[in-house]
């Protein structure tokens, strides 16, 4: 802490210390600076942005398809890699896809939607809710 002093002696000091002058906050009155290895600044800066990137979870939507007219079986299936793929803290993109006379009778594909949200409902919450859009119905699930 050497106090306000002015450019030219800060820089003087800077050399004399085989040192940079930094600017660290322009918007001050007088401005602030300071005498560092300015290289040095930048690695350790660069180190604690890849530290951080390195312990960061990235989340995956995962994606499951289903049927207004699935069988049980087939439903379990489906249930226990939705239910695997949120315990692992990944979302689940539950899509359905209406064909031909399916089209006039959407209240199958919904009830599956609703049971699928009833069984995963202590360790997922509705991201977004079942949406018709055309022939495909589509919802989002994330991990609690």
């Amino acid at each position: 802490m050497v106090g306000v002093v002015s450019l030219k002696t800060a820089l003087q000091m800077a050399e004399t210390a085989n040192m940079d002058l930094v600017e660290i906050s322009p918007q001050a009155e007088p401005p602030v600076c300071k005498i560092m290895d300015y290289g040095k600044y930048r690695y350790e800066l660069q180190k604690k942005k890849h530290e951080a990137r390195k312990n960061q979870k990235v989340i995956e939507i995962k994606e499951i398809k289903l049927r207004p007219t699935i069988e049980t079986n087939d439903y379990l299936v489906k249930f226990k890699m939705a239910q695997k793929f949120l315990i692992d803290g990944n979302k689940v993109k539950v899509s359905m896809r209406f064909r031909g006379r399916e089209m006039a009778h959407q209240e199958f594909g919904m009830r599956v939607f609703e049971r699928l949200q009833e069984d995963l409902k202590e360790i997922g919450k509705i991201e977004q809710a079942p949406k018709l859009e055309g022939v495909h119905a589509m919802m989002l699930i994330g991990p609690k």
